[in-house]
């Protein structure tokens, strides 16, 4: 071969090289972002054996020889007497201590334990009132009256009651009197009720009740009080279909459900890589898949929700779905206001955005400038005031039902 032949080979070998390792880089560059091991967990070596047993370290001042345990039963008759001599002082035992020195060993105790706390503080969730309300609430519900000629006891009560818990869209229940605790509850067995009354919500994000609901309302409610022998006052159709109709309308004005969407800058996300860092903020898996939510400190509805494709999370290689975009939600009229929600929510997305290398947007993915997001604050203020004004607290029982 020429000089010019080989000098093309090697030119043409370099290149095939270059081709190569280019299309490495941007296959590396553009797969989606895995889960990293956990800081702390050392790395294990793959042929390592759980169940494998240490052996004993050698003595290095027996020339490297194993040592056998010692013991009297192994030892002749006279080293076995000189060995429990030996052990003899050595099994000696603490002294008791008084009530000062306890007390002082349990003070540098606490203080040792101090010491190994991490050293910051972990902050802990709002307390959020707790209110004792019933179920049904003339607010939000159309109550009809049911008494008895006499006392009922639940289980006889839980027989007839309807088998749905629905009139059309619209929730409906039945409680009872307790006799002993004189407290409405919905109906148990073991417990004995001296009145009863019936239920139906008034209005959800549905819509209002309408007469044909109401109808289905009073006939369930007419066959349980058939059933128990007892009279039932029967509210007016039109004036509650009217009441439904102007509640509808009020949590129509007032209902809020906000969502950012976040998008990764260049390269995707896996799904265990969006679970990772979700987890560092407090999010924890629900049973559908794609689902995560932040606790709220109140229980029950949760205090945001972060979603992302179902089908990339039910994928057979997580760490190759590639996931682009995830949604942040806050229901608003679901989450007390002493929660902060729209603070946690702006802190979640921050902390995502950063970690993750994603950008904030809206539904649409239109980019969010910081001004549009900070007047956002001052509407939810107005919002929660209006709902204050109406008994109908964000978070509170009548407010989750209402708005659901």
């Amino acid at each position: 071969m020429s000089t010019l032949q080989i000098s093309l080979a090697i030119l043409g070998g370099v290149l095939l090289a270059l081709i190569v390792a280019y299309n490495a880089w941007t296959a590396r560059r553009n797969a989606p972002k895995r889960a990293q091991p956990a800081e702390d967990e050392p790395p294990r070596d793959p042929g390592h054996n759980l169940t494998e047993r240490h052996e004993p370290a050698l003595d290095l001042s027996q020339g490297g020889q194993r040592l056998e345990p010692v013991g009297p039963q192994t030892m002749p008759p006279a080293q076995a007497q000189e060995h429990a001599d030996h052990a003899q002082p050595a099994a000696r035992t603490e002294p008791a201590l008084d009530g000062s020195a306890a007390a002082a060993e349990a003070d540098s105790m606490g203080e040792a334990a101090h010491a190994t706390e991490p050293a910051f503080a972990v902050p802990q969730a709002p307390a959020v009132p707790f209110e004792r309300r019933p179920s049904l609430d003339s607010l939000i519900d159309a109550i009809a009256p049911i008494q008895p000629e006499h006392v009922i006891p639940g289980e006889g009560a839980l027989q007839v009651q309807p088998t749905t818990r629905r009139a059309g869209s619209k929730p409906f229940r039945i409680e009872g009197l307790n006799q002993a605790s004189r407290q409405w509850e919905p109906l148990q067995a073991g417990s004995r009720y001296t009145a009863f009354q019936a239920g139906v919500q008034l209005a959800n994000r549905v819509g209002a009740l309408n007469e044909i609901e109401f109808s289905e309302f009073v006939a369930k409610v007419q066959v349980f009080s058939d059933a128990v022998n007892a009279s039932v006052d029967l509210p007016d159709m039109l004036q509650e279909v009217a009441r439904a109709r102007e509640l509808d309308q009020f949590a129509s004005e007032h209902d809020a459900q906000l969502t950012f969407m976040l998008r990764a800058r260049q390269a995707a996300w896996s799904p265990g890589y969006v679970m990772q860092n979700a987890a560092r903020l407090g999010f924890v898996p629900l049973s559908m898949p794609g689902r995560m939510a932040l606790p709220s400190a109140a229980g029950g509805q949760p205090l945001l929700v972060l979603t992302y494709d179902a089908q990339a999370a039910m994928a057979d290689d997580l760490d190759q779905s590639a996931i682009r975009e995830l949604l942040l939600s806050l229901d608003v009229p679901q989450v007390h206001r002493s929660e902060q929600p729209f603070a946690r929510l702006r802190e979640a997305a921050d902390g995502l955005c950063g970690a993750m290398d994603g950008v904030l947007c809206d539904q649409n993915g239109q980019a969010l400038p910081v001004s549009v997001v900070e007047p956002i604050a001052a509407d939810l203020e107005h919002l929660y005031d209006q709902l204050d004004s109406r008994e109908l607290s964000a978070g509170s029982m009548l407010a989750r039902r209402l708005f659901s």
